[in-house]
This record gives structure tokens, C-alpha cells and sequence, in this order.
């Protein structure tokens, strides 16, 4: 049991990244006290107490990518729980009262995280920023407990002098970055870059947008209240102006620019924000300097899409990824090049495919408005085929899968899996029950491995040797590889393997040959046919490449305008006179013969 619970907390935390951590702050802790002037102590101690602020801004916006600049509140609300507590003689000290206080901001998160469940981006940020407006304005018509009375926070005796409290925030910092280290590797923080880069694929991998944009709102407003709680014991009495809406966004704008989601961007935003006015005192510039920089800067972070430690850190892992990847033998480099994949022999067993239909639609309809995108479309899926869904640009294939899959809604029509209704669930609810979907346009975040997208995936950590299994038989390449140095072609395979490693009961496949060459498609087409008797998952194929279809579909249904104008065994609807009219806009000549013939023809 030991070894396991040692092996699973290494899979959390980078053991050598966590002990360079632990030993930076070790020294830090007896260098800084040391060295530094009381003055200058005093500057290290509140920029490793910003440090802590900047962490919150490194959950919500840097993680979870929500624009938040209530963040001070929170912190706010830690500070007034603490001095509440101090000025109650409350048992358990500073310590205890600081985590206090980080819990009682927790549930403010949450409340001002519900609007994100319906808005995002600029309008997010306004009704954040009039969160902190609203703090601002009860904070000044009511000062904070402890100021009329003078009675200043009381530190522990371990940590009364600046030099020791000054370990204490260290320690502080350092046990929060090590635990949202942590929480990066878990589904929920691989959740949160997905949130970050695509909702809607967030919510097919089975994730609820929900839960994981309030627990960033939650877990953000946590350290944040952590932080107000250690500025209290800093100051002894803390005020409203320590927590001005002005000062979120500031902070904001140096969470931007700098990337507190890695804890050295949260160290570099802590001194920037603590020591700022200093420097340009000292240097003798404009103190307004500092609000035009971080005001302008962050404009080119929001431009490049990555803050500063981003961009420092990517350039080392494509470097490294690089190299390995050149190191690697060219079977592993390029792997769809080989022959037949192997007999599964590793992983989870197959699916058990049921005697019904997998997937059952009937009588689905789609309108924008006047415009009637699927007209009472039927379609089903039998258990352990791979079915295909063909039709000319604009036929309604991507509106048949996305309605489905429960992204436009409840619709009129039916939708069984497996025999069971879901066509009244959540895109989320509809995934965890067994039905998996991609995009014709793939959003991965880019920083993740190979193989963690793939336990994104599947919602599940894969064994390595399924994973590598599920990269070989797709033909993608090694897979401790970022996705950022893999082309688009081989991002929409992978997609494919996450999908299907969920071990759905149908997979939704929405044209995966884009981007492959003709040689690369025959060899997914034959991947694809193989799929249902080697996981279990039926197949549902949205393509244009005819040879694809014909090679892995047992049957097609063809849309033409949102109406179904064929369906039955593949062969012989790529030779029906009208779907070759809606293709080529005409089957009564000879051209449009020897056309539809080309439709079922192999092409080499």
C-alpha cells in the first residue's frame, strides 16, 4: 500500500521539481532574514504575501482562463475573518485563523462564480469588477474589526519578528504552489486548460463546465482569502484602501503579463507588485509609471495567446520535446507508416457490444430561425458497426452530430443509447453515459503530453502500455511528445484515440482525415473498421473522403439540405442516382454515371 500511495503522489508532483522547490524556499528562509535590511524584510515579506495573492489569479486566470478581477475581495474577506477572530480572542491562533478565513471567501467564490456559468470573456469581467466595486463600498462604510479598538492581529510566538514571520509566508507559499502542483496533474486541474481553450470539448470529454469553472472560482477565492489573512498578520490592522478595486486590476494585469499558474510567475507578480512604487522611487520616475506599464504590457501578452514564464517555458519544453523526439527511433517517429497494428494484448477489454441498436435518432429537427437545418432526420447506429454520415457542404452532418451529442440544446426528436433516452441531458451527461465526440477542428491544449490528453480522454489515468497501445494502432507517435510539436494531422488521430479510450458505447467521429494524405486516410479507414470488435465502440463517420467511407462503413446515410435521402448498405447508396445528383448536381447523363461509379471505386 505504501509503495502505491508513493508511486500515486510521484505521478501528482515532479519529485525533483517539488525538492529544488522545497530547497529554494529552505534557503530563501535563512538567506533573505540574513541580508536584507528591516526595510527591505519588509518589502520580501509583502511580496511573498502578493506572491500568495497571485497565486488565486494563477487558478482562475491562468489555469481556467476566466477573467477575474475580484480577486482583492477574497482577500479582503480572509483579512476581516481573521481580524473578527483576533479581536473574539478566538482559540488556535493566527494559523488556524488564516485558514479560516480562506474557507469562509471559498463560498463568495462560488457565488460570484455563478454568472460564469452563462457569461465569459469581457462581460465576466465587468460583473467581476462590480463585485469589487461592491466590496469597495462596504468596506468603507464599515471598517474592518480590531481598528477602533487598536488591537493589532497577534502572530504566534514562533513567528512574532518579521525575520521568522517572514518563514511562515514562505512556508505558506510553498505548501499552496505544492498543492496546486498537484491539483494540475488531477482530472479536475486537466479540466481547467481544457475550460481554458474549448468549453464545448471540455463538455464532450465528460467534464461539467460547472463544477470545474466553480471550483476554480472556489479554490482561486480560497488562496486569495489565505492571502488576506497573512497581510493581516503583516500589518496588524489592515484597512479598505489595502484592498482597492483598483489594486485587482492592476494584479489582473500583471497575472497577464507574468503567468502566476507557475509558482516563479507568482514570485516575480509578488515582487513586482510589492516593490514596483519602490523602484521607480528609487530611480526616481513618475509613480503613475507603473499603472501605464501594466496597462500597455498585457496587451501583447493577450496578443501572443501566453504570458511571459508560458512563453520562457515552452521554449524549453519544445527544445527538450525536440530533441527527444529526433532521438527516437524512426518507428516511433512514424508510426502510421507501418503495417497492420498488432493484436490488442495490453489495456482494458473491449466494450461489450449489446444485440440493439447503439444509437438510435429519430425524428430530429433542427431551425435557426426561419432556416430548417435537419428536417425529422432519422439514423441509427447498430452495436458494433461503424455507420457513416455523408452528404455535400452544408447538408447538416456537424448540426446532426452536435445535436446529438446535446450542444444546440433540447430539440424535437428522439435520441437513444443503448436503448436508453438522453436527448434531454447535458453534453457532459451525455459523454459520461458512453457517447464521445470530435470537432472538425481540434483544440487541444497545446502544453499537454500525448498521453495526458488521452487520460483527459478517457477520465480515467490509462496504464502507459494502453495508452501506448492506442497511440500505435492510430499511427501517432511517441506519446510523452507535447501536442504542440505534432502536425494537425496527427492532432485530429489523437482525438480520435481519446475518444475511443473513454470506451464509449458510440464515438461520433466528425471528418478525421482531414489533413492526411491519401495513404495516411486508407490506413485510418482500416483502423476505423477494426474498431468496434477491437474496444466495443460503434462508429459514427462524418467524412467526404469517399474511399474512407467505403473502406471502414458497413452502412451510410446520406443528408442532402437536412433531409435524409438515402440510407442501407454502403456499396449500394454510393450508387444511388440521387446521391450522386446531390454531389455533382445531376445523375441523368452519362458523366453522371461513370460519377457515381467513381464514388465506390477504389482509387489505388
Amino acid at each position: 500500500m505504501k509503495s502505491r500511495a508513493a508511486k500515486t503522489l510521484s505521478d501528482l508532483i515532479d519529485p525533483r521539481r517539488a525538492a529544488i522547490g522545497v530547497a529554494l524556499a529552505a534557503v530563501a528562509c535563512v538567506a533573505v532574514p540574513a541580508i536584507l535590511s528591516p526595510y527591505w524584510l519588509y518589502l520580501a515579506i509583502t511580496s511573498v504575501i502578493g506572491a500568495v495573492v497571485m497565486q488565486s489569479y494563477g487558478v482562475i486566470v491562468g489555469r481556467a482562463g476566466v477573467m477575474s478581477l475580484c480577486q482583492l475581495s477574497f482577500a479582503a474577506i480572509g483579512a476581516w475573518v481573521v481580524m473578527r477572530l483576533n479581536l473574539a480572542d478566538a482559540p488556535g491562533g493566527l494559523i488556524v485563523w488564516v485558514v479560516l478565513g480562506g474557507l469562509a471567501a471559498a463560498p463568495v467564490g462560488m457565488l460570484i462564480g455563478l454568472p460564469a456559468l452563462r457569461v465569459r470573456g469581457v462581460n465576466l469581467a465587468v460583473i467581476t469588477f462590480g463585485a469589487a466595486v461592491s466590496t469597495d463600498i462596504v468596506l468603507g462604510a464599515k471598517q474592518f474589526p480590531g481598528t477602533e479598538e487598536l488591537k493589532t492581529v497577534a502572530r504566534p510566538a514562533a513567528f512574532s519578528t518579521n525575520a521568522n514571520y517572514f518563514v511562515l509566508v514562505v512556508i505558506v507559499f510553498t505548501v499552496i504552489a505544492l498543492a496546486l502542483a498537484a491539483l494540475d496533474k488531477t482530472r479536475l486541474g486537466r479540466s481547467w486548460l481544457e475550460l481554458r481553450h474549448s468549453e464545448r470539448m471540455a463538455a464532450s470529454h465528460g467534464i461539467s463546465v460547472a463544477r470545474s469553472k466553480l471550483a476554480a472560482f472556489a479554490i482561486s477565492a480560497f488562496v486569495a482569502g489565505v492571502g488576506g489573512g497573512l497581510m493581516a498578520g503583516q500589518l496588524g490592522l489592515v484597512v479598505a484602501g489595502n484592498f482597492a478595486m483598483g489594486q485587482s486590476v492592476t494584479l489582473f494585469a500583471i497575472a497577464i503579463l507574468i503567468g502566476p499558474h507557475h509558482p516563479e510567475g507568482a514570485l516575480m507578480s509578488g515582487v513586482f507588485g510589492a516593490a514596483m512604487a519602490t523602484i521607480l522611487e528609487k530611480v526616481r520616475l513618475p509613480q503613475d509609471l507603473g499603472g501605464i506599464v501594466f496597462g500597455i504590457v498585457p496587451i501583447f501578452a493577450l496578443r501572443s495567446g501566453m504570458s511571459q514564464t508560458d512563453f520562457t517555458r515552452n521554449r524549453k519544453r519544445l527544445a527538450k520535446a525536440r530533441k527527444q523526439r529526433d532521438a527516437a527511433p524512426a518507428a516511433d517517429r512514424e508510426r502510421a507508416d507501418a503495417g497492420p497494428p498488432a493484436e490488442r494484448t495490453v489495456g482494458a477489454p473491449a466494450r461489450p457490444i449489446g444485440t440493439g441498436p447503439a444509437l438510435e435518432v429519430t425524428g430530429l429537427t433542427v431551425r435557426y430561425g426561419p432556416v430548417t437545418a435537419l428536417d425529422a432526420v432519422d439514423l441509427t447506429v447498430p452495436a458494433g458497426a461503424v455507420v457513416g454520415l455523408i452528404g455535400p457542404n452544408g447538408a447538416g452532418k456537424s448540426t446532426f452530430i452536435s445535436a446529438v451529442g446535446g450542444f444546440l440544446g433540447t430539440l424535437p426528436g428522439t435520441v437513444r443509447l443503448d436503448g436508453v433516452p438522453i436527448d434531454r441531458l447535458a453534453p457532459q451527461v451525455r459523454a459520461a453515459r458512453g457517447l464521445r465526440r470530435t470537432f472538425q477542428t481540434t483544440l487541444i491544449a497545446p502544453e499537454l503530453t500525448q498521453y495526458e490528453y488521452l487520460d483527459i480522454g478517457a477520465g480515467r489515468r490509462l496504464e502507459r502500455a494502453e495508452a501506448d497501445e492506442l497511440l500505435e494502432f492510430f499511427g501517432c507517435p511517441v506519446g510523452d511528445l507535447p501536442v504542440s510539436i505534432v502536425d494537425a494531422g496527427t492532432r485530429r488521430l489523437l482525438d480520435v484515440a481519446a475518444a475511443i479510450a473513454a470506451r464509449p458505447a458510440v464515438a461520433l467521429l466528425d471528418e478525421p482525415a482531414a489533413g492526411q494524405s491519401a495513404a495516411e486516410s486508407r490506413r485510418l479507414a482500416e483502423r476505423l473498421a477494426r474498431v468496434p470488435e477491437r474496444y466495443g465502440v460503434s462508429v459514427l463517420l462524418v467524412e467526404h473522403d469517399m474511399e474512407l467511407v467505403r473502406v471502414a462503413c458497413r452502412e451510410v446515410t446520406v443528408l442532402d439540405f437536412g433531409h435524409v435521402i438515402a440510407t442501407g448498405p454502403t456499396e449500394q447508396v454510393l450508387r444511388d442516382p440521387a446521391v450522386t445528383a446531390a454531389y455533382l448536381g445531376s445523375s441523368d447523363t452519362a458523366d453522371g454515371a461513370a460519377s457515381a461509379t467513381a464514388l465506390v471505386t477504389p482509387t489505388g
